[in-house]
């Protein structure tokens, strides 16, 4: 920046940046726990966390300290060589899930591509589905990545559209619809790939028992079923994974986000031998994927949630989240879902969009999220404090009852 330039840094950054996100007007400069400062001081409630990817808030202390002691040891070794941190991130996570085998990544894309590819895999070699054959069931308003294999199973036209031709081999159905599952199944499926909870959908539940049914279907038809649990896992619900609500467990967890703290990307996928050993050395990698520096605040991640204590906030703290959210309705907001410290939230039309809704939560001091037009999302770091989180809620009620915005 020249000594004659005054703009903003969010309009500079507008001017040089390629415009695939639409960010509210801040410009943020530091944070601590639930809170962030802008450049200019002033402070605002996180009510996003990253998508998940804060769910222990920014910089805690643990985290963030052994980030800074693997910094000054190693970062980098890729995996033609093992680390020292390697192994018991892997047997941690691994335990955490209660399988046998973690294969480590970066990003929640990656990893989903990853869990394709292992189904695929294990479809022809262990299943004896015809080569190139392998059919993946996916769901109605599914979000599962940007990659150009993700995406084209999608049914948003911002996600999907103009970004063809697409890979065959995913057969879409209704979400919750255990039926049309049943339905779609045939001799060349190898995997039913479900997000427990659509977060990028506005946090749409599933019907009750849908996800049970989903795992007693899949055992019956011999059929991996696959958890895509980056958003919805790691504390975030209440429990450790969102499938635990229904007592469910996947054949593969993909996971990350909060596996990474928002310090690092890290991703995995997480299954039992029979299906993640289908694969060979030369087969499936990464040159970042379980880096030294990933695997140490990956493992603190994991003794984090091992101890259950976030957990029980999530779901302590989503008890207050529901009932006031519930409140609502009916004064500006016309629906709401909630799991744990996870909320989709429908505003009423005649307020306004989610992103007017947002950007006047702004302006009082909190930083959430639109999704799908009218939906907004909140998702606070799972050690905001209950005054905080009140407070944010207090600002949330004042904008969607004040009438229509703008008027």
């Amino acid at each position: 920046m020249t000594l004659t330039d005054t703009r903003t840094p969010f309009q500079r950054a507008e001017e040089r940046t390629a415009h695939n996100y639409h960010p509210l007007p801040v410009v943020i400069e530091h944070a601590s726990g639930a809170w962030m400062t802008d450049v200019d001081g002033t402070r605002y409630l996180d009510l996003l966390a990253g998508y998940s990817a804060l769910n222990f808030g920014h910089s805690h202390p643990a985290l963030v300290q052994v980030a800074h002691e693997q910094l000054d040891r190693l970062t980098l070794t890729s995996r033609a060589f093992v680390h020292d941190r390697f192994a018991d991130f892997c047997a941690a996570l691994g335990d955490l899930c209660g399988k046998e085998l973690v294969l480590p990544m970066n990003t929640g894309a990656e990893a989903v591509e990853t869990a394709i590819k292992v189904a695929r895999k294990w479809g022809y070699e262990v299943k004896g589905v015809t080569p190139n054959q392998a059919k993946i069931i996916v769901f109605t308003g599914n979000f599962h990545g940007r990659t150009t294999t993700i995406v084209g199973f999608s049914d948003d036209p911002d996600a999907h559209d103009g970004f063809g031709p697409f890979a065959p081999g995913f057969v879409q159905v209704p979400y919750g619809d255990l039926a049309a599952v049943e339905a779609a199944i045939d001799e060349d499926t190898v995997a039913v790939l479900v997000e427990p909870i659509q977060g990028e959908g506005g946090v749409v539940l599933p019907p009750e028992g849908f996800l049970r049914g989903l795992r007693e279907l899949c055992t019956r038809t011999n059929v991996l079923l696959a958890a895509d649990e980056i958003q919805a896992g790691l504390g975030r619900t209440g429990r450790t994974f969102a499938c635990d609500h229904e007592d469910v467990v996947p054949d593969m967890y993909v996971l990350g986000k909060a596996l990474g703290a928002g310090i690092v990307p890290v991703s995995a996928v997480v299954a039992d031998r029979d299906v993640l050993g289908v694969l060979r050395p030369g087969q499936h990698g990464s040159t970042f994927g379980g880096n030294p520096l990933a695997c140490a605040v990956g493992h603190a991640v994991v003794q984090l949630l091992a101890t259950g204590e976030h957990q029980a906030r999530a779901t302590e703290l989503g008890v207050v989240l529901r009932e006031r959210l519930e409140a609502l309705v009916g004064h500006g907001v016309v629906g709401v879902r909630v799991r744990g410290l996870w909320a989709g939230i429908d505003i009423d039309p005649t307020i306004g969009t989610g992103r007017e809704v947002c950007e006047a939560l702004m302006a009082r001091g909190v930083l959430a999220k639109d999704t799908h037009g009218s939906t907004i999302r909140l998702a606070p770091p799972l050690v905001i404090s209950r005054e905080d989180l009140e407070w944010g809620l207090d600002q949330l009620a004042a904008v969607v009852s004040s009438g229509p915005l703008g008027a």
